[in-house]
């Protein structure tokens, strides 16, 4: 699948209302949590994207009677912590890469053994800093050559609670040991170099257990047990970003995105475009299962070129390509470092962005931990490859708002990962978007 989107001086900006898909974190653990809970757990506002689905397929595969989605609600008798049945093959993930993470520390303290997989993108994700805690709790958990997937799990090992501080902040990372503390005798602690977002945090409370926090470290006593619950998924910041980006960058804009999640692990996007200069204001605030969220509302501004606060990497680090077309177009120079995390995700975010601004004629400059972007002129036309990484088509999509002519985006089947119908909203809101289905 392709995406042509139409660039030219005459282009206008975005507009209107909407709301954009569930917040894919936590729908991922609304089926993981909702699977172990005893009773039966409601989920509405889920995201019926691809590696949301593979997770609730995962929990199918392994006897869970799960209903739905439909309409973004799912709902899920849950069999307790103990009541997973070994899979009948291998578990495929897709392109999950949080899928395999979380799971690897869930399915660590099971009484069988699974084997979890995927794509050819997720095959070539580390997967050594889930393992190595994992192992020093007494998991048993094989990866292929240079700590790759997939991963072989034997079960009936018997997991011990441990203090690990984290030598990067990955909120997966986080997870799968909290998960797996789920399972440990005792009391399992981590602690990150830096805030991570906190979803599980906040989720395993809403199912019942108990999780302490002090300042950077997040505890779970094990063995635990979990409360069916209702959680109400809010729209995805990660996804808004692309539409906070594209009415920032585009003249006369102003685009309302409702119910969106603004958990404080997850604004940087919004604090660094406000940084930038972005006109961007919050209302209707209230809280759902435990997470903060608002309407957002956005309009044109003039942004400028600044230094990324490293602070903030992280709390953003899922928006960058977005952030990258937003440097583009910002008067001055945008330094970002402290991301090299960038360098691990569905792609090699750093150089793919770096090569496709480039393509557009926008002056880069490639680091081992991030870019330096002279902005200021917008883009040109061209072709750019997202290599199957969603995040890097659909940023690519919003630079067309500042481009000179048409962008044609290569290898857009993985948008639905995470944006069912990416397209068809964008262009609901003035984005000149074709798709092109090989």
């Amino acid at each position: 699948m392709k995406f042509i989107v139409k660039g030219g001086l005459e282009k206008t900006g975005l507009h209107g209302s909407i709301r954009v898909p569930g917040d894919k974190s936590i729908s991922h653990r609304s089926i993981m949590f909702g699977s172990l809970a005893e009773g039966s757990s409601h989920i509405s506002g889920f995201l019926e994207g691809e590696d949301s689905l593979n997770t609730l397929r995962a929990f199918q595969a392994m006897g869970v009677e799960i209903e739905g989605p439909v309409d973004g609600r799912v709902t899920i008798h849950g069999v307790g912590m103990h009541g997973l049945n070994a899979p009948e093959k291998a578990i495929d993930l897709g392109n999950s890469g949080t899928s395999m993470r979380l799971l690897a520390g869930l399915l660590a303290g099971q009484a069988f053994d699974v084997e979890l997989s995927g794509d050819v993108s997720l095959s070539k994700r580390p997967m050594k800093r889930v393992t190595e805690p994992l192992l020093q709790m007494g998991a048993r958990v094989e990866t292929a050559e240079g700590g790759r997937p997939p991963l072989k799990i034997t079960g009936n090992q018997s997991l011990h609670g441990f203090s690990y501080r984290m030598p990067m902040a990955s909120a997966q990372v986080k997870s799968c040991c909290l998960l797996a503390g789920l399972y440990a005798q005792g009391k399992t602690c981590v602690t990150e170099p830096a805030i991570t977002r906190d979803h599980t945090e906040r989720m395993l409370k809403a199912f019942a257990c108990d999780v302490e926090i002090e300042n950077s470290t997040a505890c779970v006593t094990g063995p635990a047990k979990l409360i069916a619950a209702d959680i109400d998924v809010p729209a995805d910041i990660s996804s808004a970003a692309f539409f906070m980006v594209g009415a920032s960058i585009a003249d006369d804009s102003d685009i309302v995105l409702q119910h969106v999640g603004i958990n404080p692990t997850r604004t940087g996007i919004i604090n660094i475009l406000k940084l930038m200069g972005a006109d961007i204001t919050t209302f209707n605030q209230t809280e759902v299962g435990g997470e903060p969220v608002a309407d957002i509302r956005v309009k044109s501004a003039k942004l400028k070129g600044i230094h990324v606060p490293e602070g903030l990497v992280p709390l953003a680090i899922d928006e960058f390509p977005a952030i990258f077309v937003a440097a583009a177009c910002a008067e001055g120079q945008t330094i970002v470092t402290g991301a090299e995390e960038l360098r691990v995700k569905e792609s090699d975010r750093i150089q793919v962005m770096a090569d496709g601004l480039q393509a557009l004629g926008v002056e880069t400059r490639v680091t081992d931990d991030g870019m330096i972007i002279q902005g200021g002129n917008g883009f040109g036309a061209g072709t750019v490859h997202s290599h199957d990484d969603h995040r890097i088509a659909m940023a690519f999509a919003m630079a067309s708002l500042r481009a000179s002519g048409d962008i044609l985006i290569e290898d857009c089947d993985n948008v639905n990962t995470s944006f069912p119908d990416f397209a068809g909203l964008a262009a609901t809101c003035g984005l000149a978007i074709e798709v092109i289905d090989d």
